[in-house]
């Protein structure tokens, strides 16, 4: 069998579940060395809705200070949420900036594009720019963010486009019920329309947050639904989020080897396994992607990968 490549360090199936967290959090640099947290994939410093406008200088120098005290750490991924283009451009200028792999980009759209680019242009930096504003019901708004997106120079940094759910339903004017996932609101809709926009031209997106911290049941249901929609990770609001949402990731027995047949030269066009149709051709893409989860995440169950035989043709009809 042909042995598989090593995920990317900055796959976007690396970063699980991503912890927002205020930038003035006393404990900054303990979590971004894993010293806290240890488990902790990825996390974002948020100099946005988590500060006040009076707690944003406080949180600034409180990020300058930290940043000293920051050290490599292998897969832990650190970002920065900056509150605005002006802002960007100061989190830039700090000193030790380059131990941080990223930058989010919220209320992005293609008003704020080119504030936010012109300043990262050259930069090694990774950006996620969320998807939070107005534009977002506008298709043809999206489709033309798409098309900036996708510009040489610009695509390469974009690492994942996050949803930024509790944004968009303020703009509704409604908030989650409890015990409804998202996918039982408007934003169903919403998150479908984003990614037949973006995900066929190469772009991923994560899920939103689920907000609420004592129901487990939902929050189970709500990421097997984002898998379903094909969304690579979820933003975490509380570290007892982080093992419920990475547990998820996990792929079936049947799905992995499934996945493993799909990528060998030696498999034929279309094949029969674990009773259900398997095609090269088409479900390529799905494929990788659980390749992607399962060398991150492993494998639901600990019963030995046997698998069983490819049938060469689909029965006798496709």
């Amino acid at each position: 069998m042909t042995p598989l490549p090593p995920c990317q360090p900055l796959c976007p199936w690396r970063l699980g579940a991503s912890l927002y967290m205020p930038a003035h959090r006393a404990d900054l640099a303990s979590i971004a060395n894993g010293d806290k947290l240890p488990n902790l994939r990825s996390m974002i410093f948020c100099t946005e809705d988590a500060v006040a406008d009076h707690e944003l200088r406080r949180s600034l120098e409180h990020l300058r200070d930290s940043l000293k005290d920051f050290i490599a750490v292998p897969n832990k991924f650190r970002f920065i949420r900056a509150r605005n283009p002006g802002i960007l451009s100061r989190l830039l200028d700090l000193p030790g900036i380059d131990k941080i792999d990223g930058f989010v980009l919220p209320k992005f759209n293609e008003g704020n594009f080119r504030a936010y680019f012109d300043q990262l242009q050259g930069s090694t930096f990774k950006v996620m720019p969320t998807l939070e504003t107005r534009d977002v019901f506008d298709p043809a708004a999206m489709t033309a963010l798409r098309v900036e997106l996708s510009r040489q120079g610009v695509f390469d940094s974009v690492l994942m486009l996050r949803i930024g759910g509790n944004d968009l339903m303020n703009l509704l004017g409604i908030r989650r019920p409890r015990h409804f996932t998202l996918y039982q609101t408007p934003m169903a809709a919403v998150i479908a329309h984003l990614v037949c926009t973006f995900k066929p031209y190469g772009f991923q997106l994560s899920a939103p947050v689920f907000e609420y911290l004592n129901d487990r049941d939902t929050l189970q249901q709500e990421i097997n639904l984002d898998l379903a929609h094909g969304l690579t990770g979820k933003t975490a609001i509380h570290p007892s989020q982080i093992f419920a949402i990475e547990a998820c990731y996990a792929v079936s027995r049947d799905d992995y080897e499934m996945a493993l047949s799909l990528c060998e030269s030696q498999s034929p066009a279309v094949f029969k396994m674990h009773d259900a149709m398997c095609e090269i051709a088409t479900h390529q893409q799905w494929a990788q992607a659980i390749l992607d989860r399962q060398r991150c995440y492993g494998v639901h169950t600990s019963v030995p990968l046997g698998g069983e035989a490819v049938c060469s043709l689909l029965d006798h009809t496709h």
